[in-house]
């Protein structure tokens, strides 16, 4: 039974309309806190440390590639020949200069046959340099067992005297560091 003029059936359907819009309200925003309260999800930590991982090894492999294009020469020396000049282009694994380090500098001077016989192997040297004042110091360090220059004829007493002997000698680093490649010295065996 109804009874009438309580209110207009056009208020009361507004009425059942806020309400439900309202049930919906809070249903919308109870589903909102739960979702806040979940944090980040599983699968979004998993794909975050995944992008991490790869931007990790982007980042090695970049330093990488950027180490593999400065070289630096295992050891201190002169540059005795360069291969290659700016703007050319160099293959990979492909030497750029030649170095000459100190040690590995030596006198090559060819001896007569006949003071040949009288050096050894560890004898001392003197060497003197135009413009340089005293003498360098050095140690023979290799005879050749084979005369150089021979003539195209049999051995005889009478060519022995164009026969000559290649020998080398060292010297300490420091002192050889002195010494250019080349360069014209006069040699004096002790």
């Amino acid at each position: 039974m109804r009874t009438g003029g309580a209110t207009t059936e056009q208020a009361v359907d507004q009425a059942r309309s806020a309400r439900d819009e309202n049930r919906q309200r809070v249903a919308q925003l109870t589903a909102d806190l739960e979702t806040a309260r979940l944090g980040a999800r599983p699968d979004q930590i998993a794909a975050a440390e995944a992008n991490v991982r790869a931007l990790e090894a982007a980042l090695a492999k970049a330093e990488w590639n950027l180490s593999q294009k400065h070289q630096s020469a295992p050891k201190a020396g002169l540059v005795f020949d360069t291969l290659y000049r700016e703007g050319e282009w160099v293959a990979a694994g492909h030497p750029v200069v030649a170095l000459l380090p100190p040690q590995n500098i030596k006198l090559r001077v060819y001896v007569p046959e006949e003071r040949a016989g009288a050096l050894h192997v560890g004898d001392a040297v003197q060497v003197f340099v135009d413009g340089v004042g005293g003498a360098s110091e050095g140690k023979v360090s290799y005879i050749s067992p084979q005369a150089e220059y021979t003539p195209p004829v049999i051995y005889s007493r009478e060519n022995r005297k164009k026969f000559v002997f290649l020998v080398e000698a060292r010297f300490e680093p420091a002192v050889a560091a002195q010494l250019h490649p080349g360069q014209p010295v006069d040699v004096e065996f002790k």
